[in-house]
C-alpha cells in the first residue's frame, strides 16, 4: 500500500466558533481524536457542508467529486456567492488537495448531494476518452455534466425531471450509474406515487440521450394503492453488484431492505402483457429477498459483501463461504433524541430468507458523544467494493463519531479496527438541540459520508461545513489491508 505524509500541520484545528449561540454554550469544539489512523491532507471546500465525497482516477489524475447540502458561499475561483452543488477536487497528491473548480446548483432547496462518475471508455454509448458526472439537482431534477477536464465542468443536459406526490413532495435522492451498462438507477419523486422517493430506472449510456426504462418501488407505493405506505418515506438508495440490486428503503424509520433480480426489473414478466407495469405482480416479480426493519430503525445503505470465506467453517461441508448484507440505519436528531441507531449485519447465503447475524456500534460513553453535540450514530458505508479495503475493512461514517473502520472479515464478528474524528476549525458550523424546553447550541465535527480508493486512502466530507478530509491507516489496521 502505498504511503502518504502530510507536508504541514494544519493549524487553528481547535479555534473558537464566533457566534452568540456557541458564546452562551461555552462550546469551542474540539480537536482530532485517531486510532490506528493518520490525516494526510484536508480542504475547507469553501466552507460548504458536504454531503458525498466519490474519489474517481482521471488518467493520471485523481478527483474527488463532492456533494454539497443546500446554502450559499463566495466561491473564490468566480469571485460569487454561488449556491452549493459540487465541488471538485484534485487530490492527485493527497498531501495538498487543490480546488478546481465548483458547479452550482439551480435546483432549490436542496442543493446538489449526490455524485457519480463514468468514464465514456466504459460507458456503451459514450465518447471515449471522456468523462461525465451524473448529479441530483436540488430536489427537481437529476442531471449530466461533462467533467473531462476537471476545472472546466460543462452541462450535458437534464437526465429526469422529478414529479410530485399526491400530497405535493418532491424529492431527488442517491443514484447509482452502472458504468458497464449505462443503466442508471434514480432515486426521486414520480407523478401521483404515493411515496415521495422511488426507483426511476434510465438507460444512460449515452448521457446526452436518456431513455425511461421504468419506474419501481414496493407493492403498495404505486398510484392506485390504498392503506398504509411501505417503507416509510421510500427509498433512500441503489446498490448493484452482478445480477443483484440491493434496495434500502426509510432511512431512518419504517424500513426495509429488498434483493432484487436485475434482469427481472429491467425487462418485466415475459409472460404478463404489462411486464413493466406498477401493478403490485409486476413489482413483485423481481424480487427475491426482503427483510422488514423495526418501526424504530429505516434503510439507509445495504452494500452486499459476498463471498467471504469463514475460516472458522472450514471444515464445514457446507456453507463455509457465505453471502452478507451490511446494511446502516441513519442517526438523524441532534444529541441523542431519538432512538439508537445501528449498522447491522444481514446473512443472504439464503436471499429469499435473509437473518441478521451481528451488528456494530460506537459506545458512547468512549467519547460521551450524546453531550458533544451535532448528531451521534450511523449514517453511511463506503460504496467501494473494489480492493484493498473489500471484505476487509468498511469504513463508516459516524457523524460526531468521525469515520469509524469496522474488520468485516469475520461477518458474525465485528470488531473496530480504526477510527478517525476530524478536528473542528473556525468554519465548522454548530449544531442545536431543544432538551427539556432549553437550547443548547455546540460545535462538532459531523462527518456525513466516506468513501475510499484504490490507494488505501479514506475520504470524509463533513456536512458541519469543516470541509473534506483525507486519512491513512496505520498500524495493524494497515496490516490487514495487505494481507
Amino acid at each position: 500500500m502505498n504511503r502518504w505524509y502530510a507536508l504541514s500541520i494544519v493549524t487553528g484545528l481547535v479555534t473558537a466558533a464566533a457566534g452568540a449561540a456557541t458564546a452562551q454554550t461555552g462550546n469551542t469544539g474540539h480537536g482530532e481524536e485517531s486510532f490506528n489512523t493518520r490525516l494526510v491532507g484536508m480542504h475547507d471546500l469553501q466552507a460548504r457542508s458536504a454531503y458525498q465525497p466519490l474519489p474517481v482516477r482521471q488518467g493520471e489524475r485523481r478527483i474527488v467529486y463532492v456533494g454539497h447540502h443546500a446554502g450559499d458561499r463566495l466561491n473564490p475561483l468566480t469571485g460569487a456567492v454561488e449556491p452549493n452543488g459540487t465541488s471538485v477536487v484534485d487530490v492527485t497528491a493527497p498531501e495538498a488537495p487543490v480546488y478546481l473548480a465548483h458547479i452550482p446548483a439551480t435546483g432549490g432547496a436542496s442543493g446538489a448531494q449526490m455524485v457519480q462518475v463514468c468514464g465514456g471508455d466504459e460507458l456503451p454509448g459514450a465518447d471515449a476518452g471522456r468523462y461525465y458526472l451524473l448529479r441530483s439537482n436540488g430536489n427537481r431534477s437529476h442531471e449530466v455534466w461533462d467533467v473531462t477536464d476537471p476545472a472546466r465542468p460543462a452541462f450535458v443536459r437534464t437526465a429526469a425531471e422529478m414529479g410530485r406526490t399526491p400530497t405535493g413532495e418532491q424529492h431527488t435522492h442517491k443514484n447509482w450509474w452502472e458504468c458497464d451498462t449505462g443503466v442508471a438507477h434514480l432515486v426521486g419523486t414520480v407523478d401521483g406515487w404515493r411515496a415521495p422517493r422511488i426507483l426511476q430506472v434510465f438507460d444512460l449510456a449515452d448521457p446526452a440521450a436518456p431513455r425511461r426504462i421504468r419506474d419501481f418501488s414496493l407493492p403498495g407505493v404505486q398510484p392506485d394503492a390504498s392503506g398504509p405506505v411501505p417503507g416509510g418515506s421510500g427509498l433512500h438508495e441503489v446498490v448493484r453488484l452482478g445480477n443483484r440490486l440491493y434496495l434500502a428503503y426509510g432511512t431512518s424509520a419504517d424500513g426495509a431492505v429488498q434483493i432484487l433480480d436485475r434482469d427481472r426489473l429491467l425487462q418485466g414478466d415475459p409472460a404478463s402483457a404489462a411486464p413493466l407495469a406498477s401493478s403490485p405482480a409486476a413489482l413483485a416479480f423481481p424480487q427475491v429477498g426482503r427483510i422488514d426493519l423495526p418501526s424504530f430503525w429505516g434503510g439507509h445503505t445495504a452494500m452486499p459483501l459476498l463471498d467471504v470465506p469463514i475460516a472458522d467453517y472450514a471444515g464445514n461441508r457446507d456453507h463455509a463461504t457465505r453471502d452478507f448484507l451490511f446494511v446502516v440505519s441513519e442517526s438523524v436528531a441532534n444529541a441523542c433524541q431519538e432512538t439508537r441507531h445501528v449498522t447491522l449485519m444481514l446473512d443472504i447465503t439464503d436471499e429469499a430468507r435473509p437473518l441478521p447475524v451481528a451488528t456494530f456500534q460506537v459506545p458512547e460513553s468512549s467519547g460521551g458523544f450524546c453531550g458533544r453535540g451535532g448528531r451521534f450514530g450511523p449514517h453511511a458505508p463506503q460504496w467501494s467494493m473494489e480492493p484493498p479495503f473489500y471484505r476487509k475493512l468498511m469504513v463508516v461514517s459516524w457523524f460526531n463519531a468521525g469515520a469509524r473502520v469496522i474488520d468485516v472479515r469475520d461477518p458474525f464478528n465485528l470488531e473496530e479496527a480504526a477510527y478517525y474524528i476530524p478536528a473542528t476549525t473556525d468554519r465548522t458550523d454548530e449544531r442545536c438541540a431543544v432538551i427539556d424546553g432549553v437550547e443548547s447550541c455546540q460545535v462538532a465535527i459531523q462527518t456525513n459520508n466516506v468513501e475510499v480508493d484504490d490507494r488505501g486512502l479514506i475520504y470524509l466530507a463533513d456536512r458541519a461545513d469543516t470541509g473534506l478530509h483525507v486519512v491513512e491507516l496505520t498500524g495493524p489496521a494497515a496490516a490487514i489491508l495487505e494481507e
